[in-house]
């Protein structure tokens, strides 16, 4: 509705000029010789408007971007948890790739909380009960695992 106000408002100010009556209604260009959006008096309006007059783009309502090892999937989170537990030096590097981003994530929402989102746990019960989760949970990603950890811990609805 407000879009639409702005542009009215952008027609009551010459912007939107059309061809004189009895001609085509269609609109003149503004490159058009003689058009009066190209006197300087006119452009001010417009130039405030436009940013207003964008579309937010579809995605707007979704949930800001997911960075770093949250975004892989529970099945690589498994590999490199079961390859750790096999001794495979690699992923054990993975692992604590893993075990490095739940560290920031869940300190983040420590301070943005104001309190101990895991209730007393350390990281590497939480690594573990996260392990159990994508057990079931293969193609979801460790963030949704984190979240469903910290949730059952009942500090975040």
């Amino acid at each position: 509705a407000w879009r639409g106000q702005l542009i009215l408002m952008a027609a009551r100010a010459g912007l939107f000029a059309t061809s004189p009556k009895g001609q085509n209604s269609r609109p003149i260009p503004p490159f058009q010789t003689g058009h009066p959006a190209m006197k300087p008096r006119h452009l001010l309006p417009f130039a405030i408007l436009l940013p207003l007059l964008q579309v937010p783009s579809a995605n707007a309502e979704k949930l800001p971007p997911i960075w770093g090892y949250g975004v892989k999937t529970c099945a690589n989170f498994l590999a490199a948890a079961d390859g750790r537990d096999a001794g495979d030096e690699l992923q054990d590097l993975e692992y604590l790739r893993y075990q490095d981003w739940l560290t920031g994530f869940v300190t983040g929402l420590n301070l943005a909380m104001g309190k101990d989102v895991l209730v007393g746990a350390d990281i590497d019960s939480a690594l573990r009960r996260i392990q159990a989760y994508c057990r079931g949970h293969e193609q979801e990603d460790v963030f949704m695992a984190s979240m469903d950890l910290i949730r059952m811990l009942g500090r975040l609805r």
